[in-house]
């Protein structure tokens, strides 16, 4: 199967976890579009959902396609998130933010009773980083907040570029209003040290590591789809 296919498969197995009248957090991304695709045929079909997307462009899909919307403040408890990955370690945590939408998606996710994140198996790796992780900053101080991010990871033993997200010749701008410097720190040893370091620095809004919210993923490949269920400790 190619990857269209795999992100299709793995949406497919992620719906059997929705049963009718549920709250559903709505995830960003090719993956997550796929499980929009699948979730409409299933509403015109009869199923009952109020589905909270986490980026306008998700909203504007299960809009076209008839999914009902709801908000996080109209509906601030959620039965299950279904999201895709840039990157998903053996806990289970995660790397996000490559759509631009990693803020509504932590808090959705951390909304909900449960996470399922959907993916093929390229996105499986032994340690996060080789994908460069996104983090959400504060137009305000920019620079600032850029040598500090510097600091703190060097402190941390990580270092590598940091790069302003652009669309075309212009900063790219979350739904939030933020920009995104995407980190390119490659290996993360320790998830935990990182998030609480960029955490501690005034302009960072949110990062894309997501360390205890999935409680399972669903990673398809050629031989099928496989369901991991995250490690209680």
């Amino acid at each position: 199967m190619d990857a269209a296919q795999l992100k299709i498969e793995a949406a497919r197995v992620a719906l059997t976890h929705v049963s009718d009248g549920m709250k559903l957090g709505i995830g960003t991304g090719s993956t997550a579009e796929a499980f929009v695709r699948l979730l409409a045929e299933r509403v015109a079909g009869g199923l009952s959902v109020i589905g909270v997307p986490t980026s306008e462009r998700t909203a504007a899909l299960c809009r076209e396609l008839g999914v009902p919307l709801s908000t996080l403040e109209e509906t601030p408890e959620l039965d299950l998130t279904i999201d895709g990955a840039d990157e998903i370690d053996p806990e289970l945590s995660l790397i996000k933010g490559g759509g631009g939408a990693l803020l509504r998606e932590k808090i959705v996710a951390a909304a909900s009773e449960r996470m399922i994140v959907i993916a093929d198996r390229s996105k499986v790796v032994d340690v996060l980083g080789k994908f460069p992780l996104p983090i959400e900053v504060n137009r305000f101080g920019l620079r600032a907040t850029e040598i500090a991010i510097r600091v703190g990871a060097a402190e941390l033993g990580l270092s590598g570029p940091l790069t302003l997200r652009m669309t075309g010749d212009q900063p790219f701008v979350t739904d939030n209003g933020h920009f995104i410097l995407d980190a390119s720190f490659g290996r993360i040893p320790d998830t935990r040290a990182l998030s609480n370091v960029l955490h501690a620095i005034p302009g960072v809004v949110e990062h894309g590591l997501f360390i205890g919210l999935a409680s399972a993923a669903v990673i398809a490949s050629d031989g099928g789809a496989e369901i991991i269920h995250a490690v209680v400790r």
